[in-house]
């Protein structure tokens, strides 16, 4: 069958290929950049070669936000209505840009209709929400009543995540070197949340494991009716640290479905490698 409304999102969001198989989104991509070296992000550049880069380089990968061209290159698709998901407002200038095309893009063809929704997250969070809404669509719901019930996703989203090292933290400046160095040495990780569009660190532990049990604990406490709800689980480049995660949800929970994403170049160069992420919806 036919979709009514095409959607769109940009390279931050890490997509489960189930997802991906299901929703067949259109994306754009945001370059990532090592010094002189520019790559779009999942196109020009893979996980693995990325993690690698990262790991050689003394400073951090910087990324830059996708021009309006870009989003408008996307926008003329022979769907009428387009939904438009991008990187939380607060890390990230992808939401100007893409209102700016659709302002541009609408003014030629004003027949058209597109919504560009801040969705207050990033990564997986993202694929979640367009999981969602693309249920909504193969449901025949109209874009109103989507926009009304993405508002509902933004609120009953869970999200939280570890960060194995705060090492490109370090390199960004946002974290003092000295102090930083020390809670790496100390193998003390962070927890964090992913809130109201910002990343909040909310907690720490000792160790792999700990931070691990600390997440899951997290995700218990805040979670109600599982088994209407999907987890999709972020690795940085550690596949094997997500499968246990996985393993743990599947005997010890009841939610509806359990999914595994890579985290690409975009949000690996704000977690590090290593990082874990854990969303539902």
């Amino acid at each position: 069958m036919k979709k009514s409304i095409r959607i769109i999102t940009d390279g931050s969001c890490d997509f489960p290929q189930e997802v991906l198989d299901r929703v067949n989104p259109s994306i754009v991509g945001i370059n990532v950049a090592f010094e002189e070296e520019s790559y779009i992000g999942g196109l020009e550049i893979n996980e693995e070669t990325f993690y690698s880069k990262m790991r050689e380089c003394k400073k951090l990968p910087k990324t830059s936000s996708p021009s309006p061209e870009r989003f408008l290159e996307f926008y003329n698709c022979e769907e009428s209505e387009i939904l438009v998901f991008t990187l939380t407002s607060k890390l990230s200038s992808t939401y100007s840009s893409a209102v700016l095309a659709k302002n541009m893009y609408l003014e030629e063809n004003p027949n058209k209709r597109i919504e560009v929704i801040d969705s207050q997250s990033g990564s997986i969070g993202v694929a979640l929400m367009i999981l969602k809404c693309n249920e909504l669509i193969e449901s025949g719901k109209t874009m109103d009543e989507i926009l009304d019930s993405i508002e509902k996703f933004k609120e009953e989203m869970i999200f939280f995540g570890v960060l194995d090292t705060l090492e490109n933290a370090i390199k960004g400046g946002r974290v003092n070197v000295l102090a930083g160095k020390l809670i790496n040495a100390l193998n003390f990780k962070v927890i964090i949340k992913i809130e109201d569009g910002l990343v909040k660190p909310i907690d720490k532990a000792r160790g792999g494991s700990n931070s691990l049990k600390k997440a899951i604990e997290y995700v218990q406490n805040n979670v109600t009716n599982q088994i209407q709800r999907t987890v999709i689980i972020g690795h940085a480049n550690c596949p094997d640290k997500a499968e246990k995660i996985k393993q743990f949800i599947d005997i010890n929970l009841d939610f509806k479905e359990i999914l595994i994403a890579s985290i690409g170049p975009i949000m690996g160069t704000f977690t590090s490698e290593g990082a874990i992420l854990v969303s539902v919806l």
